[in-house]
């Protein structure tokens, strides 16, 4: 099993977390495989019954909301710290081979968790990415609603929101209390949804949009009752709720918050900030591996962003080229529909070529919507989950045209909608395996798809989109240096703002968005790149020892079997693979 992987171009080694113990079995018992069943549906019901709308885990719509309060954290460390001691006891020897890596996912998630409870992460429950109050919002605006059970229990939902807010202030002033919280300087932008949230009526609400469309084979005097239910419940619950939320923001939180904006300065020191980078890349590196590492793919990335530019025929700078792309209108889309519409016709060409790259297509399919108004000023370019690639139609001129093909290559096809639909397809993973979301794994695989297969499938047609590509692929190399900057080195908000504007040919606007992500989100944006390094070092392996043998429809079909794991199970996958190849022919 790897422990020291080294990669091309990377000046210091990112060592890999091992899954030590698996090459020396023994007696393989089917009760042992049982023990490990039950040790994991017992921590998925628990993480289920705890999770709102977590990252990590799928929950479904519910009549209460989660207890969050102190004591309940208390009680959430003691469970999964319990539940790592169930897993160090089974003897690996007899769990079989498939219950082995079962076994070393559930426990690098359970130890996520428990470095979570550790630093009391949810004392800091928002950051300009994601927020409580949006979670619970985007419960009832993505759930599947086909019963009138589902309508009366989103009614029960709502009905709890203010309980639950009033123990997120709580626990949030515990956090402001021992100096950790989010920087006073980005909590503004972060309150930017609350407040379009609370100019709303009741029914333009999210909440209510569900009720919207009620099914028309429901009797009418429910389908009324069932509205006029929500309405009031929205005004008489959720809006204040929401409002409440506001005020604490505005009058407690944003005074009383921190002005700190490194990692290694909250609470916990560089052993938080190096849980982080644990949690997102799903490696045991260091802060400096990493920055070494993301000052070389940088300049990888701006020689390749230099070789595009000329391609279109430009002979100054990349800061140049970039402002004359600013004023060119062939470059914008005028409406939010146009740019929907583009974002669509690019997904059915990926589509027409996805039979030449996969053996396994997922039977599922997704829209492409626009991000909510409420969200929109804060919320990236797109976003892809199961079932929806939501595109971000808000500031029309941040939003270049030559950047839709990697966008939506990440986003949709056969980026995340296409990821995660396979994982949740799959009938040989549990639940916690199927059910997930790994940003390590998600991210690798969506940022493989944006540059490798992006450019084998022809998605790039004009070298002003092979240039939007590779300006992607510098923001996400720029990543691993600014974060490192700013929560492990003392960067300043203007120095590293000033390094990520001049070396991604990227708007200024959605650059400081970029920025404020990174600060509130110590270490979530480092998997990709390190991630999508793993994965290319898999295939580089793959295609130099099996040479004619090698199937990329194979390859791909092993990697998305697998499911969100940590990076070091695709590479040891692949290995088995080869291995399996080669054992074949002989």
């Amino acid at each position: 099993m790897r422990r020291n992987t080294g990669c091309a171009r990377q000046p210091a080694p990112v060592v890999i977390i091992s899954t030590e113990g698996t090459a020396s079995m023994g007696k393989v018992t089917p009760a042992h495989d049982r023990l490990l069943s039950e040790i994991a549906r017992r921590e998925w019901q628990f993480r289920r019954h705890h999770f709102v709308r977590e990252l990590g885990a799928y929950v479904p719509l519910r009549p209460e909301l989660p207890r969050v309060c102190a004591e309940v954290q208390r009680e959430k460390l003691a469970f999964w710290q319990d539940i790592l001691e169930e897993l160090d006891a089974l003897d690996e020897a007899q769990l079989s081979e498939v219950a082995r890596e079962d076994r070393f996912v559930l426990r690098q998630q359970v130890e996520t968790f428990v470095a979570q409870q550790h630093f009391r992460e949810y004392e800091r429950p928002f950051n300009a990415f994601t927020t409580f109050w949006g979670d619970v919002a985007a419960v009832i605006r993505e759930e599947r609603f086909d019963s009138e059970d589902k309508y009366r229990t989103a009614l029960a939902m709502m009905v709890d929101v203010p309980r639950y807010f009033e123990e997120m202030m709580e626990v949030m002033k515990d956090g402001l209390a021992r100096g950790f919280s989010q920087p006073a300087r980005i909590v503004p932008q972060c309150l930017k949804s609350l407040e379009s949230f609370v100019r709303q009526s009741p029914a333009e609400t999210d909440y209510y949009k569900p009720f919207k469309a009620l099914p028309p084979q429901m009797p009418a005097a429910t389908r009324e009752a069932l509205r006029e239910a929500a309405l009031d419940t929205i005004r008489d619950a959720v809006l204040p709720a929401h409002e409440a939320l506001l005020t604490f923001m505005r009058s407690t939180y944003l005074s009383a918050a921190t002005d700190v904006i490194a990692a290694c300065d909250l609470p916990g020191g560089r052993a938080y900030y190096e849980s982080r980078l644990r949690e997102f890349t799903t490696l045991e590196t260091t802060p400096e591996a990493v920055f070494e590492a993301g000052l070389a793919e940088v300049e990888l990335c701006r020689s390749k962003m230099t070789e595009a530019m000329r391609e279109t025929g430009f002979s100054g700078d990349i800061a140049a080229f970039v402002k004359q792309l600013e004023t060119a209108p062939e470059f914008y889309a005028r409406t939010p529909e146009e740019l929907l519409m583009r974002a669509s016709w690019i997904a059915r060409r990926i589509e027409g070529k996805l039979h030449l790259f996969f053996g396994v297509l997922p039977r599922g399919r997704y829209a492409i919507e626009p991000v909510p108004d409420d969200i929109a000023p804060n919320f990236p370019a797109g976003t892809g989950a199961p079932g929806l690639f939501l595109l971000n139609t808000y500031d029309l001129p941040s939003r270049p045209l030559y950047l839709l093909p990697d966008l939506t290559l990440h986003e949709a096809v056969p980026g995340h909608c296409f990821q995660t639909a396979l994982a949740a397809e799959n009938p040989d993973r549990p639940d916690f395996r199927a059910k997930t979301y790994s940003i390590a794994y998600g991210n690798a695989w969506a940022l493989y798809c944006e540059k490798t297969l992006g450019i084998e499938m022809g998605v790039y047609e004009t070298p002003y989109e092979l240039f939007g590509m590779w300006s992607s692929l510098a923001l996400r190399a720029v990543r691993m240096v600014v974060d490192v900057g700013i929560h492990a080195k003392g960067w300043s908000y203007e120095r590293a703002l000033d390094y990520l504007i001049c070396n991604t040919g990227l708007h200024p606007r959605a650059m400081e968005a970029e920025l404020r992500r990174y600060i509130s989100w110590p270490g979530q944006a480092l998997g990709y790149y390190l991630g999508m390094m793993a994965i290319e070092r898999a295939r580089a392996g793959a295609e130099n020892t099996l040479k004619s043998d090698f199937d990329i429809r194979v390859f791909h079909d092993r990697i998305m079997g697998l499911g969100p794991v940590p990076m070091s199970l695709v590479e040891d996958s692949i290995d088995a693979m080869i291995a399996e190849k080669l054992s074949a022919k002989r």
